[in-house]
């Protein structure tokens, strides 16, 4: 890693944030700090200049709604860190915990609504650590970017460009890694119908036949002795 990739480090996380009008009306000054700082090579620097140079004439509302598709529909390419390690377990809570920690540690308080695990925070704590702890920091979470980075890659993705700098920062070589397939959200979450057949034996789907069991409750023998027998006189 070059002695300062500070500067640079924060351009990339805005350009992992959502793509309101505040950031494209930056995009020009985001551009120019990355080449004022030269922290990453040129063939990486022409890729994002051909990012930012989409996200300045794309349709914003097309823009916004990609964005969504991209990083909020799916766990291959979510970028909250934590996804790829603990997924739902019950881990991912203390593991939150202690990361608010390290931040308030160097000084760093989150914002409303903010959770240290996403990549855009994440890459704001580690702008402000010295050079040498800032490239070790990366090289650590190197395994979950090569992730993103191949999901983005099997999606064709512009901001794959984005995930390769930060490898290129960490000291490793952006490459594509097997990511296994995922049903989409809507799949995920999707709910069984109203009375379209369970798993219980004997429920059937509408318009199948439906077998009828006929349990007959337990008479006692109090009540049988109570019971007229047939033929008995009232």
């Amino acid at each position: 890693m070059p002695n300062n990739a500070s500067l640079t480090l924060r351009v990339l996380a805005r350009l992992l944030g959502y793509p309101d009008a505040e950031l494209r009306a930056h995009l020009g000054d985001l551009r120019a700090a990355l080449h004022s700082e030269q922290a990453l090579g040129s063939t990486r620097l022409s890729e994002l200049d051909t990012l930012l140079q989409s996200m300045r004439t794309r349709d914003p509302i097309e823009l916004e709604a990609d964005y969504v598709q991209l990083f909020d529909r799916g766990r291959s390419t979510s970028l909250h860190l934590f996804e790829h390690v603990h997924g739902d377990s019950r881990d991912r809570g203390p593991a939150m915990v202690d990361l608010c920690q390290t931040y308030e540690a160097a000084g760093l308080f989150l914002a409303p609504g903010e959770l240290p695990d996403h990549l855009t925070v994440v890459l704001q704590y580690a702008s402000t650590q010295p050079p040498v702890q800032t490239r070790a920091f990366l090289a650590e979470i190197a395994h979950i970017l090569q992730v993103i980075f191949s999901a983005l890659l099997r999606r064709e993705a512009a901001h794959a460009c984005v995930l390769a700098a930060l490898l290129d920062l960490a000291g490793e070589k952006a490459q594509a890694v097997t990511v296994p397939p995922e049903p989409e959200l809507d799949e995920t979450w999707a709910e069984p119908m109203a009375f379209d057949g369970c798993s219980t034996q004997g429920q059937a789907r509408p318009g199948q036949p439906q077998p009828i069991q006929i349990v007959r409750a337990p008479v006692s023998h109090a009540t049988r002795a109570t019971q007229p027998t047939q033929g008995a006189s009232t």
